[in-house]
């Protein structure tokens, strides 16, 4: 298991600026809540206690979250949402999901938990500022700050952390703060218009969550082929793969598709159709795009992929019906 982050030198903690026109807090230490210990938010505030930072409250009632923090804050209080909120005199750090962020900061602002000055971030890629609004009505300043990372939820985590980028959106005001707070956990930011932020979440979650589960789709057809041990025949393959992608673009494109092997691809589709017949849509779905982007990369020649197209347009078709 890694070890947590080391502290980083910072400058002694002083008492609280507050008020809209204050600066950011930019040269000290923060008294910093944390509302919601799943994942990400536990790992988050570990690193900026390992930071230096006052992390003096954090709420989560679930067994998962008491384990999570027993680990990773064992020396923080649990205590009810509103009660984190009134602890985090500097900043209070909402890691919640997606879809109920807008109720939580609601909540707390119609309870009159957030106060002027008080730094109100959010880790939610899907959600820029506007879902702040409430807070910044009760004076608080907004921030989004999403860490480019996928989470267990363990000192592991922590490790990770070094040299990942964060989707941050902030008002100009904050911007200097937002940096400090990025490179205090170890980041480097990464700054993101509210207008993009659902396409810049969006490509992650692509990028991401669907790589798992084409890993397992392909780990589960390798199994129904007979292979025993699926993991060790797709970890050099993919590897390669993933490292080659990132390198060279559509250039590291291989396989059926850009070659344009219809055949070969035909008889894929026939077999997963006998097989696993709810692995084809995602299979044509992905050939169709692979030979679009193999095509105007240069990688496939139209005329060696009309024989292709038609395959994947009759499978299609016979999907469908």
């Amino acid at each position: 298991m890694s070890a947590p982050l080391r502290p980083r030198p910072a400058a002694p903690h002083g008492p609280a600026v507050l008020g809209a026109s204050a600066t950011p807090f930019t040269s000290r230490l923060l008294t910093v809540g944390v509302v919601g210990a799943g994942r990400v938010g536990a790992v988050l505030g570990a690193a900026l206690a390992a930071a230096g930072h006052r992390v003096v409250a954090v709420s989560g009632s679930s067994g998962a979250s008491r384990a999570r923090l027993a680990l990773l804050l064992p020396e923080v209080p649990r205590r009810p949402v509103a009660a984190v909120a009134h602890a985090a005199a500097d900043l209070l750090l909402i890691a919640v999901p997606d879809d109920k962020l807008a109720g939580v900061v609601t909540g707390l602002a119609e309870q009159g938990a957030l106060r002027p000055g008080q730094i109100v971030a959010h880790t939610s890629g899907a959600h820029g500022l506007a879902v702040l609004e409430p807070a910044v009505a009760a004076g608080a300043r907004p921030l989004a700050l999403h860490p480019a990372m996928t989470f267990t939820g363990t000192p592991d985590d922590l490790a990770r952390l070094d040299g990942i980028s964060y989707g941050v959106t902030a008002p100009a005001e904050l911007r200097p703060l937002a940096a400090r707070l990025v490179t205090d956990l170890g980041g480097v930011p990464e700054w993101v218009a509210e207008s993009d932020r659902p396409l810049y979440h969006a490509a992650l979650a692509h990028g991401a969550n669907h790589l798992v589960t084409l890993v397992n789709e392909a780990t589960d057809r390798l199994r129904d082929a007979g292979v025993s041990r699926p993991e060790k025949v797709l970890a050099p393959l993919l590897r390669a793969a993933l490292e080659n992608a990132l390198r060279l673009g559509d250039d590291a494109l291989t396989g059926p598709v850009s070659r344009g092997d219809a055949g070969t691809v035909q008889r894929h589709l026939a077999r997963l159709a006998a097989t696993a017949p709810e692995s084809v849509p995602a299979y044509l779905a992905l050939a169709r795009r692979t030979a679009d982007r193999a095509i105007a990369a240069g990688r496939l020649r139209p005329v060696d992929a009309q024989s292709l197209l038609g395959v994947l347009a009759d499978s299609g078709r016979e999907v469908a019906a």
